[in-house]
């Protein structure tokens, strides 16, 4: 279910919504659209760095059956952070970092339990894709208890880069699978980090895998074979939490 409060739709409201600054998840346009608006809409598109998708109409009025003229735009609760700028900060303020990097996360329930557990261990950032990725909107913002209002959230366009940016400015990567051997609570959370969860039905990337520096899991003994993806989140950033305190 998607919240009224999550949505823009007709397109001179979702263009006056670009030009004043809202921040834009993404446009969905009805494909096949042509006409002078949807012109000038494509070019603040191009000029913001909006992602955009063409759909069929009947996805835009599963949303909305209102008078949409085929363009519905998702409104962020929230103003996203750029890692670049976040870092520097954290170092300069003489705080040892502790970042959380999600790879693909698609449930919006989860990210949003992630968001709150890092918020309450003193997480300084979290990083997201910016595609595939669950959408933080209202739903978010509720499942967090308002978290995500507390702490930056760094979307980006290419996760394997911005975690090899991490690599080249200190941050020891650590990534959270149940392929590995070693236990999470071997190794050492005392140094400046960054904990990889991956997405709930995949896991982490094969390429992110090759660029963490080490790969660690969480012990199952029971019958099902994985933790919730939130579950798993809280137990690493709790590990740091413990071995810094």
């Amino acid at each position: 279910m998607i919240n009224k409060e999550d949505f823009v739709f007709g397109t001179r409201a979702v263009i006056e919504a670009i030009k004043t600054g809202k921040t834009i998840d993404k446009v969905l346009i009805k494909k096949g659209l042509k006409n002078e608006l949807i012109s000038e809409l494509h070019q603040l598109i191009r000029e913001n760095g909006i992602v955009f998708q063409y759909v069929p109409i009947e996805k835009i009025n599963r949303i909305t059956r209102k008078n949409h003229q085929g363009v519905i735009a998702f409104v962020s609760p929230i103003e996203f952070d750029n890692i670049e700028t976040v870092l520097p900060g954290i170092f300069e303020a003489g705080q040892n970092p502790i970042l959380l990097v999600l790879d693909q996360i698609t449930d919006v329930r989860n990210f949003g339990a992630i968001a709150r557990s890092a918020e309450c261990a003193g997480v300084q950032a979290i990083i997201i894709p910016e595609k595939g990725m669950a959408r933080i909107g209202a739903d978010a913002v509720k499942t967090s208890a308002g978290a995500i209002h507390h702490l930056p959230i760094c979307k980006v366009k290419n996760l394997d880069d911005t975690i090899q940016f991490l690599k080249d400015s200190g941050i020891y990567i650590v990534a959270a699978t149940e392929k590995a051997d070693k236990l999470y609570t071997s190794a050492d959370f005392t140094v400046p980090l960054a904990i990889v969860m991956g997405s709930e039905d995949t896991g982490i990337s094969a390429n992110i895998l090759k660029i963490a520096d080490e790969e660690l899991k969480i012990p199952i003994i029971g019958k099902i074979d994985s933790l919730n993806v939130s579950v798993s989140a809280a137990l690493m950033i709790y590990e740091a939490v413990r071995q810094r305190n």
